[in-house]
């Protein structure tokens, strides 16, 4: 039995083919679980037949959701975009603010999770679903690391206070890292991402954000990326993220 040919991370499509609702995931059209009721409702064919769930997808078949052709890229894209403040994490045409239309990459990308509109730095983007949750899944106490001045002097009861753990949104934020780098500033590295939280613990303890910044997700650094500028993931920092997320082959 010859050997099979290795592909890109998470695009390998196998002899035995691809999960239909893990194709469209791929395809960027929406999530497993979404798929999933797409193809309850009759919305998705294969070559022109209307299909089940747990039905398969075979290399050189035509998947259409709703009559519209859902293409799975087969090269594995992942970049590292510096977003400037005032670009929102959406792809939301509709929104003429959305990041896809500012970054212009020549092929369907979306964001990995959300960094808010009025903060900038490091956010990922990529072509393949299998990927995204595993990054964003708080229990799995991935780390991303900002800077952030505000609009007052630190004090040690802050500095403690936001590293202890603040209540916002009905909830205790995690233990995490602070550490002051000037009278206003401070770095803060987080293991989880509520809304909007760290403008959210700061409000709490009577501070405002007067700007923020996200300098690295997990092993990825923003490093000396331009605003507005974006860059492929690294070989390098590619096999150290697989390590961390354990992306599992086909499935």
């Amino acid at each position: 039995m010859g050997k099979r040919k290795k592909m890109p991370l998470g695009q390998t499509m196998e002899k035995e083919g691809i999960r239909l609702n893990k194709y469209l995931s791929d395809a960027g059209v929406c999530s497993r679980r979404e798929a999933d009721r797409y193809i309850e409702a009759g919305k998705v064919k294969i070559d022109g037949e209307i299909v089940t769930v747990g039905t398969r997808v075979y290399p050189g078949q035509k998947v259409t959701v709703d009559g519209r052709e859902a293409i799975r890229e087969e090269e594995f894209i992942l970049l590292a975009f510096n977003k400037p403040a005032g670009i929102v994490c959406t792809t939301t045409k509709a929104d003429p603010d959305n990041i896809i239309d500012f970054i212009k990459y020549d092929k369907r990308i979306y964001p990995i999770g959300r960094l808010d509109k009025e903060s900038e730095g490091l956010i990922l983007l990529t072509n393949d679903g299998s990927i995204v949750n595993k990054i964003l899944k708080a229990s799995n106490y991935h780390e991303k690391e900002y800077i952030v001045t505000v609009n007052k002097p630190l004090t040690s009861d802050f500095l403690e206070k936001m590293s202890g753990g603040v209540p916002i949104l009905d909830t205790v934020t995690r233990p995490c890292t602070v550490t002051a780098l000037s009278k206003n500033s401070f770095r803060i590295i987080l293991t989880q991402g509520l809304n909007r939280q760290i403008r959210r613990m700061c409000e709490y303890l009577d501070y405002r954000v007067v700007s923020l910044k996200r300098v690295r997700i997990m092993n990825i650094q923003l490093g000396k990326l331009n605003i507005g500028g974006y860059r492929k993931v690294t070989d390098r920092e590619l096999e150290e993220l697989k390590k961390s997320i354990e992306i599992p082959g086909e499935a």
